[in-house]
C-alpha cells in the first residue's frame, strides 16, 4: 500500500512524500527510523491513481539490475563508504521504482541495527537465498567489497549461460507458432470457400485434399470447444506446475526431451557447480552450500538430488558417494568431485567443472541451432506444400476441365 505523509526531519524542515509499505503501522515505522517525526499519514486514494501507476504487477528487478547494483555497492564499499550511506544513495539513484523501495527498505533495516544480509533476506523476490548467503559469509570474512564483486561476476555467468541457451529456442518457437496460427485461419477461413466451389462443380477431388478438406471442417466445426479445452488443459497444467509433484513431473520432462533435455543437463551442472564453487570458496560449510544450491538450481529433480546429498553429509557422507547414486549427475562430475574430495581441493575442482560445463552448453546450443534450422525448414515446407498441393491441384484440373 502506498501511504502519504507529513512530517518534520531533525533539523526541523517539513518533509512531504510518500512511502510503500504493507501496512499503516509498518509505514510509520519505516519513518521514524529516518528521525522524521510525523504529522499526517494517510493512504493513497486508488481511485486518483493512474491506470498505470497503480499497476505493479509487471515491475521486475532483473539479473542485469542485480548484477550491476553489486558492482555499484563493491565500489562504494572499496571508497569505504558506510553500508547505510550505500544503500541510501543507491535506492534515490535507482531507475526502477520497485528497487529503490527495496534499497529504501533496507536501508531503514541496516539503520535500525540490522546486518546487510538480514535486511537483505526480507527480500527474497528480488535477492535470493544464494546471494544472501554469499553477503553473510562477506560480512563474518570482512571482505564485503570483494564478495559483491564476486556475486556481480557469478550473476553476469550465469545471465550468459541462460540467455544463451533461451535465445536458441526463441527463434525457432517464433517460427512454428507463426506457421501453426497461419496454418489455422487458411484451415477456417479460405478452405472452406475453396471446398464449397470444388463441391459444388462435382469434379473428382483427390484424397489429400479431402483429408485436407476434413481437417478444415473440423475446425470450423467444432474448433470453439477445441479452444476452450486449450484453455481449460492450460489452466490446469499451469495450477498442476505450482505443485510439488507437478513441478517434479516438469523437470523429468523437461530433461527427457531429446537434445534440449541434453543441454539442459548441461546447463543445471554449470549451475550448480558454479554455485557450490562461489559459496565453498567464500567459506560457506559444504552442508549449507548445498542446501542453498537447491533451493535456487531451478530443476526439482536436481533440487531433490542436491537435498539428498545435504542429508548424506550431514550422516558423514561424501558429497561424490551421494551424487554418485544418481543417473542424472555424469560419472566424470563424481570422479572429479572425489578427487577434490581427497585432496581438500573441492572447491577449486568445482570452478573447473563449471568452466567446462558453461563451454558444453554452449557448444550443444550452437548444435542444437544448427539441428533445428534444416529440421525446421524441411517440416514447415512439406506442410507448406501439401497444403498448396491440396488446393491448387483440384483447382488446376477444375480449369483444365472447363
Amino acid at each position: 500500500m502506498l501511504f502519504k505523509y507529513q512530517a518534520i526531519d531533525a533539523s526541523g524542515a517539513k518533509q512531504e512524500g510518500s512511502i510503500d509499505a504493507i501496512s499503516r503501522d509498518v509505514a510509520i515505522a519505516s519513518l521514524q527510523r529516518r528521525s522524521l517525526t510525523i504529522s499526517a499519514i494517510e493512504e493513497s486514494d486508488p481511485e486518483k491513481k493512474s491506470f498505470l501507476g497503480g499497476i505493479t504487477l509487471f515491475e521486475s528487478v532483473t539479473n542485469r539490475d542485480i548484477v550491476l547494483l553489486s558492482r555499484q555497492i563493491a565500489t562504494l564499499f572499496e571508497a569505504q563508504v558506510s553500508a547505510l550511506r550505500v544503500f541510501r544513495l543507491l535506492a534515490s539513484e535507482s531507475e526502477k521504482p520497485l528497487l529503490g523501495r527495496v534499497l529504501t527498505e533496507v536501508g531503514d533495516d541496516l539503520q535500525s541495527g540490522s546486518p546487510i544480509s538480514k535486511a537483505l533476506s526480507k527480500h527474497p523476490k528480488v535477492f535470493s537465498a544464494f546471494y544472501v548467503n554469499m553477503v553473510k559469509a562477506g560480512e563474518e570474512s570482512g571482505k564485503l567489497d570483494e564478495t559483491f564483486l564476486y556475486l556481480a561476476d557469478y550473476l553476469d555467468r550465469s545471465y550468459e549461460v541462460m540467455s544463451k541457451a533461451k535465445n536458441a529456442l526463441i527463434y525457432p518457437a517464433f517460427v512454428i507458432a507463426t506457421f501453426f496460427v497461419v496454418m489455422i485461419l487458411m484451415m477456417t477461413m479460405v478452405i472452406p470457400r475453396i471446398s464449397s466451389i470444388l463441391i459444388d462443380a462435382g469434379q473428382a477431388i483427390p484424397v489429400y485434399t479431402q483429408v485436407v478438406i476434413a481437417i478444415s471442417n473440423f475446425f470450423v466445426n467444432y474448433g470453439i470447444f477445441l479452444l476452450i479445452l486449450l484453455v481449460v488443459g492450460g489452466v490446469f497444467l499451469f495450477r498442476y506446475a505450482g505443485t510439488p509433484q507437478g513441478r517434479a513431473s516438469f523437470s523429468s520432462f523437461e530433461l527427457a526431451i531429446p537434445y534440449v533435455g541434453d543441454l539442459y543437463k548441461k546447463l543445471y551442472l554449470s549451475r550448480i557447480a558454479d554455485n557450490l564453487a562461489t559459496m565453498l570458496g567464500s567459506g560457506i560449510s559444504v552442508v549449507q552450500a548445498v542446501d542453498v544450491t537447491a533451493n535456487v538450481v531451478g530443476n526439482a529433480v536436481y533440487a531433490d538430488i542436491l537435498q539428498e546429498v545435504a542429508t548424506s553429509v550431514k550422516g558423514g557422507g561424501s558429497v561424490s558417494g551421494a551424487l554418485e547414486k544418481r543417473k542424472e549427475v555424469p560419472g566424470i562430475m563424481v570422479a572429479m568431485m572425489r578427487v577434490g574430495e581427497e585432496t581438500g581441493e573441492l572447491g577449486s575442482i568445482l570452478k573447473t567443472l563449471a568452466k567446462f560445463y558453461q563451454r558444453e552448453v554452449s557448444t550443444s546450443v550452437d548444435t542444437l541451432v544448427g539441428l533445428i534450422e534444416p529440421i525446421m525448414i524441411v517440416t514447415l515446407g512439406l506442410g507448406v506444400g501439401i497444403l498448396l498441393a491440396s488446393v491448387l491441384v483440384p483447382i488446376y484440373n477444375l480449369s483444365a476441365a472447363i
